[in-house]
């Protein structure tokens, strides 16, 4: 009867353990698809509405970002001109994303540089900044887009944007011809942010090479 017993919650663990690999195995399939559509968005100049959405709330990075992550930079740029003041930050950093939204990137990368001036240890920066590097390149100005996106992570290291900037990196990398660096950043997103979005389609590019 023990043995039977045991057989028995041996039976319903790993019948929970199923359900939880599917839920998990659901939930990454989900976020790629958002991350997918999300890129085709701003790629073709379209953005969703700002609002408290995963992709540009304060806390919100790429879709399935590593758990535990902050917004908060480790090494902030200069003191903010302002003290802070999360409702002033909020309707500034929505402002510049409806700009997105109106296509309208010069202004926007405009707005996002100032936000970051004046807001650099907001809780909304890390967003912002990677923002900026997706607006320059809606610009086409790929220099600005790779400095850009290589700030996130220099700046704001813990902020759950880190691989989707490192990920776009790479493939402003690509685009610039610098081939070499393409392999290497792409390796990290995968080794350092398992289980991302990013971490999936650097996977697939790095297949591809």
């Amino acid at each position: 009867m023990q043995l039977q017993q045991m057989q028995e919650q041996i039976d319903r663990q790993q019948n929970t353990i199923e359900i939880l690999q599917n839920e998990v195995s659901r939930l990454k399939q989900e976020g790629l698809e958002r991350y997918q559509d999300l890129d085709r968005r701003i790629s073709s100049g379209a953005a969703p509405a700002p609002s408290a959405t995963p992709e540009n709330s304060a806390d919100g990075g790429a879709p399935a970002p590593a758990a535990g992550n902050t917004a908060a930079p480790a090494n902030p740029p200069a003191a903010s001109s302002e003290p802070g003041d999360p409702a002033k930050e909020k309707l500034y950093y929505d402002a510049a994303f409806d700009l997105i939204k109106a296509k309208d990137f010069d202004k926007a990368a405009q707005a996002f540089n100032a936000f970051l001036r004046k807001y650099p240890n907001s809780q909304y920066a890390g967003n912002a900044q990677y923002w900026l590097g997706e607006v320059n390149l809606a610009k086409g100005d790929l220099q600005g887009a790779g400095q850009a996106f290589a700030k996130v992570s220099q700046l704001y290291p813990k902020h759950n944007k880190v691989p989707d900037s490192l990920y776009k990196l790479a493939d402003v990398e690509r685009r610039l011809g610098h081939t070499d660096r393409v392999k290497g950043i792409l390796q990290q997103v995968v080794t350092q942010y398992p289980g991302t979005s990013a971490a999936q389609l650097a996977q697939r590019d790095l297949q591809k090479l």
